[in-house]
């Protein structure tokens, strides 16, 4: 499993080593809207906040001009940052984690928190009355792609539960994520993880049942985060305290905000989802608090989040990094 992880610092260690025009001089200069290159590793349900912020108008209202792109890949969404193709990215601690780890002179840092774990589903064929992590053992269980955040936060919730992912069930993570949904309803594996809203598609479908919350058997670990690189930090204060003022102004609507207001904000993002599904999964993730009320990111759940990744075989517990050399509250406690 570590082969992976030292691949992509690899990767990434050459994209740092790359010349990279400085950042900020524009907006430094510039008497309108500041424009900021804004990278999404995936696009996600879970990252709602984020989308409210564009929907809502709050990174206008801050005189921001977002530039939105996904990146399909938390290896391809570094490379970006670490060229200078994006100014701000979201995606999870461990790919700033590798870049520390890695060779690469120029690093990034994390100043603004999204999502408090993740936001996957467990989804069986069976209904049940009441969910025991016991009946997993012996199954087939389709999961995700290996090294992955949302394979590692699944076999950290098996652990805590009795289940060794590795002896007790057979976990299948050779589907590439276009195909997950078809091999399900193709009948293969007895359970499943999903992110919403598919997993709530599936169940209203009666194709699958949710059986248990996967970031909520976790517990908190910051699941995904806003970072930037190092020198556009330094060089782009201002910017990045706009950006986090108009992040948390969007996650105080999304924890109050009536869930068919939220879904209409998101739905421009979602195209193909029902709204139906999305409601659903709205609702699910308000109950959960899956979605952060806070930008400020604590250190504790950063330590459990090194923890599954010791665990989950892609960081060497010699490898863990310091908190303050991964995070940055400065933008965060000073939000308004």
């Amino acid at each position: 499993m570590l082969t992976r992880r030292r691949t992509l610092q690899g990767g990434l260690a050459a994209a740092g080593a790359l010349t990279i025009a400085k950042p900020g001089i524009i907006f430094a200069q510039s008497k309108g809207p500041a424009k900021v290159r804004y990278s999404e590793v995936v696009r996600s349900f879970l990252y709602g906040p984020a989308y409210v912020a564009i929907t809502n108008g709050y990174f206008k209202e801050a005189g921001l001009e977002v530039e939105l792109s996904t990146a399909n890949g938390g290896d391809k969404a570094m490379a970006l940052l670490l060229a200078g193709g994006a100014d701000i990215s979201l995606m999870g601690p461990e790919v700033p984690i590798y870049v520390l780890n890695s060779d690469s002179p120029l690093k990034v840092r994390i100043f603004c928190g999204l999502t408090t774990t993740s936001g996957d589903m467990i989804v069986g064929r069976q209904k049940v009355d009441k969910f025991d992590w016991s009946i997993l053992k012996g199954k087939e269980f389709l999961g995700f792609r290996p090294g992955s955040t949302p394979l590692l936060y699944l076999e950290a919730a098996m652990r805590q539960n009795g289940v060794d992912p590795l002896k007790d069930l057979k976990l299948n993570n050779n589907v590439a994520i276009p195909a997950r949904l078809g091999s399900w309803l193709a009948g293969q594996n007895q359970f499943a993880i999903f992110n919403e809203p598919d997993a709530s598609q599936l169940e209203l479908d009666g194709k699958g049942f949710i059986m248990a919350s996967v970031g909520e058997t976790v517990g908190e670990a910051d699941y995904t985060s806003f970072m930037a690189t190092d020198t556009y930090i330094k060089a782009n204060p201002q910017v990045l305290q706009l950006w986090t003022n108009a992040v948390k102004k969007a996650m105080a609507w999304c924890d109050t905000a009536p869930t068919s207001d939220v879904v209409k904000a998101l739905a421009p993002f979602f195209p193909s989802m029902s709204m139906e599904a999305m409601t659903v999964a709205a609702r699910r993730y308000q109950k959960l608090k899956l979605w952060k009320s806070t930008p400020v990111i604590e250190e504790k759940p950063i330590e459990k989040f090194q923890d599954i990744l010791v665990a989950g075989r892609v960081l060497e517990q010699g490898k863990r990094v310091k908190f303050a050399d991964l995070i940055t509250n400065e933008f965060a406690s000073k939000a308004k």
